[in-house]
């Protein structure tokens, strides 16, 4: 134990922060342990845990309990877990337009085959 008055109060201060930041990494542990189990079972509320689990995840990640891209990684690898999909994924934006793309063009090709060209009269 230190014998300086000020020494003594960080040393008192870093085992309230130890606390405070163990009770929150346990809090998030406990959220995710909760999350696996019933993604595990392939139960309807894994959707509404893993909400509750990323909630955790953040609030920790606020608190300086993990770094942002480790919260970041967390969120990302639980998610990719999900055994129950709420729906299908849908296809990629860049595919979508381009599909899109090419449908117009296709469409100026026909709409420019399909008219007829107007005969101009030229002035004599």
């Amino acid at each position: 134990m230190p014998n300086i008055k000020s020494a003594i109060k960080r040393v008192k201060i870093a085992e309230k922060k130890t606390l405070n930041n163990s009770m929150l990494k346990s809090e998030y542990k406990t959220a995710v342990k909760k999350y696996e189990a019933a993604n595990a079972k392939a139960s309807a509320e894994a959707t509404d845990l893993l909400s509750v689990a990323k909630s955790e995840i953040d609030h920790a990640c606020s608190k300086g309990v993990i770094s942002k891209n480790a919260a970041s990684r967390k969120k990302s690898r639980l998610e990719k877990k999900l055994a129950v999909k709420a729906e299908p994924k849908k296809a990629s934006a860049k595919k979508t337009v381009a599909k899109v793309e090419k449908a117009v063009k296709e469409d100026k090709a026909e709409v420019k085959e399909a008219t007829p060209k107007k005969e101009t009269k030229k002035a004599e």
